[in-house]
């Protein structure tokens, strides 16, 4: 299973939704023009669509990018829209927890999913 480490110092989150076209491209020139951060920086840099049910997360390891993407097939990610900045700092343990589907203000999961097929 891949997974943020707990020791990152900082995630951003970008709390708008975004066109989920954008690949690696798209997502770095949204971190460096929209965003005004670094993309190269050991940071992750975590994007939603507007329905909520997916994730990417951008970052730099050493030679390229790396993009990570989870879809929801029944549920929301309880997204922190309520700031009024463009990027959400959050801790790598935070970011789990949402990943797990936690309301980080609520500490609430999502109900756990079980399928035989993907037919």
């Amino acid at each position: 299973m891949m997974r943020p480490a707990n020791d990152l110092p900082v995630v951003y989150l970008c709390r708008d939704a975004i066109d989920f076209r954008k690949g690696i491209n798209g997502l770095s020139i949204l971190v460096e023009d929209a965003l005004s951060l670094d993309p190269f920086s050991e940071q992750l840099f975590v994007f939603c669509n507007r329905r909520r049910n997916r994730i990417k997360i951008l970052y730099w390891e050493r030679s390229g990018f790396c993009l990570w993407q989870k879809r929801l097939e029944k549920a929301q990610f309880h997204w922190p829209r309520k700031s009024e900045d463009e990027v959400v700092s959050l801790t790598s343990q935070q970011l789990n927890w949402l990943l797990d589907g936690y309301d980080i203000a609520r500490m609430k999961p999502h109900d756990k999913l079980h399928f035989s097929s993907v037919l």
